[in-house]
């Protein structure tokens, strides 16, 4: 599989660039899903009626893929209620009523690291996730037998979406945690190469990384070319590195681990203050938003809130989105909670949010010309639609990852990520009876 450098170029729109995170007042409550990230919920260890201060664990990593769940203000549990997230599963949510004085656990305190086991603890503990979006627990990415087979550390600071900045001002408010957990990884985990990956229109990240570099030899920053989805994990890999990470395979199989650079200052300010991720910095924007900007929200926070605190709405929103317009997930009401791999709020006005009736397929092949990984969404429509298992299996949908370009530069505005999505469940649910009758 090549990659080259196919994609889309999509309207920047990051007028919150500039725009420094400013922290918002505490609300009048939190409400913590056990889930927030890829794997098995946490499980609850506090009920109604106790009280917790900020960093207090109040669900437990429960399994390997799991990541432990912290109060993100100090108050008094109201209940153990349920939560339906986005993408369909019910899982236990700690609703916690705030004392408005976020006062700290007083038990918390920098970790003490001396070996790779204490730093991937620690990483553990911090309960910090993929938080560009994915939500992997970001400890497990460090697991291996072989501590050797880690060459590169690809950082991402790509940030290719629209309107995001949240990334941006990471790398320019936080490069001093994200130095400590580069030094942190290279000591005990004996990382020998740090690439830094960011599209070459963010000057100023840029330039601050650099300067974490002039200090390090092991960091090299490599300026991409502005082109969505640069932030693609198999796409960074492969600008940053030159190596193609074969269909089937992770990026640890060629030597490499990739992780946000929020993530990574998530993890340099655990390791420096103790206190374990209970807030996210967020870009809130869009056409229906009054007041953009960047803000530090307690995770947990309403949706709502958070843009009440950003000035409300200069318009009735048509559509409210987690994350960006191209792989964002839509926001079923203003009560849904920020969650840890939350790194923007978009609302968009009735207007912007309609979407265009879709018309015939003009196969003028714009969606395979544009996919970064060569696929053929429309091949791969025809074939859904026919119940084409076999076809299916040779248009290999299970490797899209969801990007979105062919839909946003199909001229007859067919839904081809939706279409690849189901595409992908077909060629499972046909697997799974396979299996079963296998054996």
């Amino acid at each position: 599989m090549a990659f080259s450098l196919h994609g889309v170029h999509l309207p920047h729109r990051k007028a919150t660039a500039r725009m420094a995170a400013v922290r918002v007042a505490a609300p009048k409550s939190v409400l913590l899903p056990t889930m927030m990230h890829i794997g098995r919920p946490a499980v609850p260890v506090v009920k109604a009626g106790d009280h917790v201060d900020v960093g207090t664990l109040v669900a437990e990593q429960d399994g390997l893929i799991s990541s432990p769940v912290y109060a993100s203000v100090s108050g008094t549990v109201k209940k153990i209620t349920e939560i339906v997230l986005s993408g369909g599963a019910a899982v236990p949510a700690i609703l916690i009523e705030s004392d408005g004085a976020m006062t700290p656990d007083p038990a918390l305190c920098p970790p003490v690291v001396g070996s790779r086991a204490d730093l991937i603890e620690a990483i553990r503990k911090s309960g910090v996730v993929g938080l560009g979006g994915a939500g992997f627990p970001t400890y497990v990415k460090f697991l291996t037998e072989d501590p050797g087979r880690i060459r590169e550390l690809i950082v991402n600071g790509a940030e290719c979406e629209p309107y995001i900045t949240s990334d941006t001002r990471a790398m320019l408010d936080e490069s001093a945690d994200m130095a400590l957990a580069f030094r942190a990884l290279e000591e005990h985990l004996g990382i020998p190469r740090i690439l830094i990956g960011i599209e070459n229109n963010k000057k100023e990240a840029i330039a601050q990384m650099r300067r974490l570099a002039e200090q390090d030899p092991r960091i090299t920053v490599r300026p991409l070319r502005t082109l969505y989805p640069q932030g693609g994990e198999k796409v960074l890999i492969y600008h940053t590195t030159g190596k193609v990470v074969p269909a089937g395979k992770l990026p640890i199989d060629v030597g490499c681990v990739v992780s946000n650079c929020s993530t990574l200052a998530a993890i340099g300010r655990y390791l420096r203050t103790g206190m374990p991720l209970v807030e996210r910095c967020i870009t809130v924007d869009g056409s229906a938003v009054r007041e953009p900007g960047n803000v530090i929200v307690p995770i947990g926070m309403a949706a709502g809130d958070v843009f009440e605190a950003c000035g409300g709405f200069s318009a009735a929103p048509g559509k409210v989105l987690y994350g960006g317009p191209m792989m964002g997930v839509s926001v079923p009401d203003l009560a849904a909670p920020v969650l840890k791999n939350t790194n923007a709020l978009l609302a968009f006005s009735e207007k912007d949010a309609a979407i265009p009736a879709p018309t015939a397929c003009i196969s003028c092949g714009a969606c395979q010309n544009h996919c970064p990984f060569h696929l053929r969404p429309a091949a791969i429509a025809r074939a859904y639609r026919n119940g084409d298992v076999k076809k299916l299996e040779k248009l290999q949908p299970e490797l899209c990852m969801e990007c979105g370009c062919c839909a946003y530069i199909c001229p007859a505005g067919r839904p081809l990520v939706q279409t690849n999505k189901l595409a992908k469940a077909v060629l499972r649910d046909a697997r799974a009876k396979e299996k079963e009758a296998a054996q």
